[in-house]
């Protein structure tokens, strides 16, 4: 041992090299992320991008539970491929306001940072039902139940309060009436369903909160973030 390097000394220390090495590793991680924490504006914002409204939080709580992260990511590279395929590149501040983030790293299907306002309320719906009615060849599993289950907005106060402490600008009474809200807006876009020919009474559903965090992704840019998507002219498929 007299003979060998340091380094090499060490190496045949293995519980004082285990343990020298994780002290190095949090240091460096320490350094890297209490900065972030520290930094309010270490995320740049833009003055575009709003908080979710309290329907599209529980959608985007869904959205979490069935895994669609695990197929589609959220976030669109600045390469000329993917511009073309699917619009603007994505930009840091979008994300400001997600917890967690839902950037994804899997392309089983498209990328999702643009899909709102791509197509009506009811192509979302009939996709969720079965995703070859309306693409084809698609090996996207059913998801048929959201349909069925009931829609529970009973917790939608708390999860503004815990993100309010978290940095996003909700107000005391955007989480007083978080429940209502959402109500109202699920309601607006079940009749908008319905007068495309779909599923009456979806109001009281899962896949109605689904549909409007669908149809919210990307459209803060385009400064449509706080109108419900409007009716398209494109096939619906079935």
């Amino acid at each position: 041992m007299a003979q060998l390097t340091w380094h090499r000394k060490l190496e045949g220390l293995p519980l004082m090299f285990t343990v020298l090495t994780v002290v190095t590793v949090l240091i460096g991680g320490l350094l890297e992320f209490i900065p972030m924490m520290l930094i309010k504006d270490a995320l740049p914002k833009l003055a575009s991008v709003k908080p979710l409204t309290p329907l599209e939080l529980a959608g985007r709580d869904l959205y979490i539970r069935e895994g669609c992260v695990g197929c589609h990511s959220q976030m669109i590279r600045p390469f000329r491929d993917e511009i073309e395929r699917y619009g603007d590149y994505s930009k840091p501040g979008e994300s400001a306001y997600d917890h967690p983030f839902l950037w994804g790293s899997k392309r089983t299907g498209p990328d999702l940072a643009r899909e709102g306002g791509k197509y009506p309320h009811l192509w979302h719906v009939r996709h969720l039902d079965d995703p070859r009615s309306t693409s084809p060849g698609s090996i996207m599993p059913r998801y048929n139940w959201l349909l069925d289950n009931p829609l529970d907005l009973s917790g939608l106060g708390r999860r503004l309060t815990a993100l309010q402490r978290l940095g996003v600008p909700y107000t005391d009474g955007q989480i007083a009436s978080a429940e209502p809200d959402a109500r109202a807006q699920a309601s607006r876009i079940a009749a908008d369903i319905a007068s495309q020919g779909g599923p009456p009474a979806l109001d009281q559903r899962e896949i109605v909160a689904l549909v409007a965090y669908l149809q919210r992704l990307g459209t803060d840019l385009k400064g449509t973030a706080t109108k419900d998507a409007q009716p398209s002219t494109q096939p619906l498929g079935r």
